[in-house]
């Protein structure tokens, strides 16, 4: 960052607070009250409060162990010599406001008139600097360990590393998804309608980057890149680096990012970052899960609605780019659907979808011939939210099957007299529903 010069003007922008190339973050434990307004300079930010001024300060020269997106600063507060106040310590840095930084409460003593803090650690902490981590869920189970993989293995994984970590590399792609969204594109195409676009390819290549490093030994299936690492790895991450590629190229609101973690092919963690808003006002909330530990949005516990009755449900479908007979059928099924529920949206990015099911805000959602990428993460968050998986002919399901029906569970098998009878006479035509894709050699406890 550049140095101010005697007798230079400091070169000043006033930002409001929430605007995502800032994600700076002051709150205090009572709620609403919050900074207003920012003003930034080459060496301050200065910030107006309802509680009390405070200047921040860009230390120089940056700590080495800096990560290239963040900016590490000390704060000098000025507090009441009669009163304790707790705040919470804030991280300026170019990640997306909306993709919120983990922060630490700060107690504050009244004995002392001003405290520096080494922003994004503990207070005490020795000052240095760890990556910008998303707000974590709570993961109960935290004990439960996931077994070793064999030589040059990672070791054992905890529940709560494994949700930590598909938590960061989904964020991290999501990232990169956010500093494109109001950018041109630059789109290719797969199919005649199957977009692919850079960002596609840029947020697949920062979630490998992160998994990677962290799992060497761990075997990797991603839309773009296909089948990377080692197959005899138990497992198998899913990586959908930008679902709903056509919404997003169109500035469409339902696209996201999806990591899910197939333990021996069964899922053990997920996230999936949510895009939501529209045009110059993106935001996203991030959902996630851990086998047997429950299903999140943004840290909060989320379920499946109750709705017992198709005629008030509100149903999701999705098409593929094949105009072939399944596509027909589901035609077909999406218009009788339609009569007697209170609707079927088609949104067009299936790790969505599944999310919506799980939030209780739609009761079902089914599609053919979709991938493991696809469905990895989106089914385990609603199995965990209390909802049910099949096929949609009704049979178990795997991440590698090639039809899918996910509901609140209540209406499962209702939606299933419909839905199976449709999927058997596809069978009875030929059409094949057998396992899409297993990496050969992954062993699997299916």
């Amino acid at each position: 960052m550049d140095q101010v010069s005697p007798g230079e003007e400091p070169r000043k922008t006033e930002l409001l607070l929430g605007l995502r190339s800032l994600g700076l973050t002051m709150r205090r434990a009572q709620k609403g009250r919050i900074a207003t307004r920012i003003a930034l300079t080459r060496r301050h930010i200065s910030v107006e409060s309802t509680l009390y001024p405070i200047t921040i300060r860009i230390l120089q020269p940056p700590i080495p162990s800096v990560e290239t997106h963040n900016l590490i600063m000390a704060a000098s507060l000025p507090l009441s010599s009669s009163s304790s106040t707790t705040i919470c310590s804030s991280i300026f840095n170019q990640i997306p406001n909306s993709i919120q930084p983990f922060i630490h409460p700060i107690n504050f003593s009244s004995k002392s008139q001003q405290h520096r803090v080494c922003l994004g650690l503990r207070s005490g902490s020795s000052c240095r600097s760890t990556p910008i981590r998303a707000v974590i869920s709570e993961v109960p189970n935290q004990n439960q360990k996931y077994a070793k993989i064999g030589a040059g293995s990672t070791g054992p994984i905890s529940s709560a590393q494994l949700l930590e970590s598909v938590e960061f590399a989904a964020k991290t792609g999501a990232e990169v998804v956010m500093e494109a969204v109001n950018k041109p594109r630059n789109i290719s195409y797969k199919g005649l309608t199957d977009l692919v676009t850079d960002t596609d390819k840029m947020s697949e290549a920062a979630i490998l980057s992160v998994v990677r490093k962290n799992f060497p030994d761990h075997l990797i299936l991603g839309e773009e890149g296909g089948v990377i690492g080692d197959s005899s790895s138990d497992y198998l991450w899913c990586i959908d680096p930008l679902d709903g590629t056509t919404n997003f190229a169109h500035g469409y609101p339902s696209f996201a990012v999806s990591v899910g973690v197939l333990f021996r092919g069964k899922p053990a963690a997920a996230a999936v970052v949510e895009f939501v808003g529209g045009a110059m006002c993106w935001n996203t909330r991030t959902f996630s899960a851990v086998a047997g530990g429950g299903a999140f949005c943004n840290g909060q516990k989320i379920h499946v609605s109750q709705t017992d009755n198709v005629e008030r449900a509100l149903l999701v479908t999705g098409f593929g780019y094949e105009h072939d007979d399944p596509w027909a059928t589901n035609m077909t099924l999406f218009k009788e659907f339609t009569d007697i529920s209170r609707g079927v949206r088609r949104l067009g990015a299936a790790a969505v979808d599944m999310c919506h099911v799980a939030l209780g805000i739609v009761e079902a959602y089914w599609e053919y011939r979709l991938k493991p990428w696809d469905m990895a993460a989106g089914v385990l968050i609603v199995e965990e939210a209390g909802g049910a998986v099949s096929r949609m002919d009704g049979g178990k399901f795997t991440v590698f099957d090639r039809s899918l029906l996910v509901s609140n569970g209540v209406l499962h098998s209702k939606l299933l007299e419909r839905i199976g009878p449709a999927t058997e006479e596809l069978k009875g035509k030929g059409i094949d529903f057998s396992l899409w894709y297993k990496p050969d050699d992954y062993n699997t406890e299916l």
